[in-house]
């Protein structure tokens, strides 16, 4: 006697209600498997952008916004900081690294960013093919700026003013690829790269073709040197830019330095690890809500379970009994009633996961439209396993109250009655 098979037939000849009961538990799963792939994914990919960044550097305003900004590229810079105190700033003893970042223009709504050969090391960015920028007005794009907009090497672009692509283009000023990096699973992937002066260029009202290096560092002839320093620093008392990066040379800085330049400079100091621990936080709550009541929906449908296993055992009381007469034991009909549980828990938890998948690319792919951030995961992560575990147990608890009185059935009593 195949028992297994005896407790399949017997969930499908009660459709309805077991349909029901593995709705009710995929919808549970799904919601918490969701929230846990979200608040997982999210982590990791906030987490992997860090980059071990100690301190961002950026106009007055909301601390957030400025790692928002400036670390993730998803909202719009706080405003402009004078270059010379930047540099005031990366001089200082107790900071280890600095990256300059220029942005505020964008290419058909992926940003163009200002920055040095430091930000390619702060990433570990490999070149796929190409070369870094050497030159004004070179770019160097990000894997998925290539995929997405299908640019090659040498192919040209115009920019256009502000985040968006609805802006005022740049007409007059054309950039041309030169390197297409490797696929880095950070925020690199989503930006088109260039040197600071092809930013503080295209903005200016002049135009001239100097040849910069990758640390953007000038060469000049050994005579123009001094005139070269005289109007350099002329030009840094004049230009800005948008944020910096900052890594400091000992873990103790990152209690006092920031502290010094909100209190003492007309800049804003912002610590990266606290600020995406604090927006965490304001996110945990929600996320706790919505889980409780997800873990609630869950119960509801462990509920569903039993009493279809327990009207079920009751209406199948005869059959039962001519099942024990056929040579059927006692474990086998309580066997029978765990297999039909343990099914539709199971089959209920796998909707769930695929359910949750098909939402994390729904918000992934609107994410991605939004804001160029990519939340895709098809991997069944650790906390999931514990699910399966919760769902599981579940359907042995709704199985049990059925599966003993089935065990303790009588069966020369029932076929009297019957």
């Amino acid at each position: 006697m195949n028992i297994f098979k005896l407790s399949i037939k017997n969930i499908f000849n009660r459709p309805l209600s077991s349909v029901l009961s593995v709705i009710l538990l995929s919808l549970g799963v799904s919601m918490i498997s969701l929230l846990i792939l979200i608040n997982t994914v999210l982590k990791e990919q906030m987490d992997n952008n860090l980059k071990g960044i100690d301190m961002v550097v950026g106009a007055k305003g909301s601390p957030l916004q400025l790692i928002l900004s400036s670390v993730y590229h998803v909202d719009s810079p706080t405003g402009n900081i004078p270059l010379n105190e930047a540099k005031a700033i990366e001089k200082n003893k107790m900071v280890g690294n600095s990256v300059p970042l220029l942005y505020g223009d964008n290419f058909k709504g992926y940003r163009i960013v200002g920055t040095n050969s430091n930000f390619f090391e702060l990433y570990n960015l490999k070149i796929k093919a190409g070369n870094y920028f050497n030159n004004y007005f070179e770019a160097v794009i990000g894997a998925k700026v290539a995929e997405k907009l299908n640019l090659n090497l040498g192919d040209e672009f115009v920019s256009s003013h502000g985040l968006r692509e609805t802006g005022e283009t740049h007409d007059d000023s054309s950039f041309i690829v030169t390197g297409i990096l490797e696929y880095s699973n950070s925020v690199a992937d989503n930006l088109i790269l260039t040197s600071p002066n092809s930013i503080w260029e295209i903005h200016a009202d002049h135009n001239h073709s100097e040849q910069i290096d990758h640390d953007d560092e000038h060469d000049h002839d050994e005579h123009d040197h001094d005139e070269h320093d005289h109007d350099e620093h002329d030009h840094d008392n004049e230009r800005e830019i948008t944020a910096m990066l900052v890594k400091f040379k000992s873990p103790m800085n990152i209690i006092q330095f920031p502290r010094y330049i909100n209190e003492q400079t007309n800049l804003q100091s912002a610590v990266p690890s606290y600020e995406i621990s604090r927006l965490f936080k304001l996110f945990g709550f929600g996320i706790e809500t919505i889980s409780l009541l997800a873990y609630l929906i869950i119960i509801v449908s462990g509920i569903s379970i039993f009493i279809t296993l327990f009207n079920s055992m009751k209406e199948r009381k005869y059959d039962l009994a001519l099942i024990r007469t056929l040579g059927g034991t006692r474990i086998q009909l309580t066997m029978m009633l765990i297999f039909e549980s343990l099914f539709l828990t199971i089959f209920g938890f796998l909707m769930g996961v695929f359910l949750s998948r098909i939402g994390l690319l729904f918000i992934s792919n609107f994410i991605e439209a939004s804001f160029n951030f990519s939340l895709n995961n098809i991997i069944i992560i650790n906390e999931e396993w514990w699910l399966f575990l919760i769902s599981v147990i579940i359907g042995l608890v709704s199985c049990l109250i059925p599966s003993i009185q089935v065990y303790k059935m009588d069966i020369s009593k029932i076929l009297s009655n019957e």
